[in-house]
């Protein structure tokens, strides 16, 4: 292989802004698969791709497992259909459980906007008083 397609851990590290143990960790996990080199791990431009993948998906809040899927689906499958399908549910299901969080949120800024006030109310009747 062409040394130009190969990357250290080092470059990978610097080019996604990600500690060297956050490579070593998806390693671990065989999410990504570095030739050696003697003890030099060295990524090809497939290892790239995944560990960007990898780090979209962490972004958006997949979990490893399905992360996994998704690279796992990639590699198996050819039927480019099915993987865009096997994504677009990933996608939704995450869409759907981040709208419901916001829901969640909103309630509970509702509630302490309802209790902030009550505590002004308070503070000020008892400042008039005095």
């Amino acid at each position: 292989m062409n040394q130009a397609e190969l990357f250290t851990i080092s470059d990978l590290a610097r080019e996604f802004d990600v500690t060297l143990r956050t490579i070593r960790f998806y390693e671990e996990q065989g999410l990504i698969e570095p030739q050696r080199d003697g003890r030099q791990r060295l990524f090809t431009r497939r290892d790239r791709a995944r560990l960007r993948l990898i780090l979209r998906g962490k972004r958006i809040g997949l979990s490893l497992a399905e992360i996994r899927e998704i690279i796992d689906m990639y590699q198996l499958a050819h039927d480019e259909a099915s993987q865009s399908q096997k994504l677009l549910d990933l996608l939704l299901a995450r869409r759907r459980q981040l709208e419901e969080q916001r829901r969640d949120i909103d309630a509970v800024l509702d509630e302490i906007g309802t209790l902030e006030a009550h505590c002004r109310g308070v503070i000020a009747s008892d400042g008039a008083a005095a």
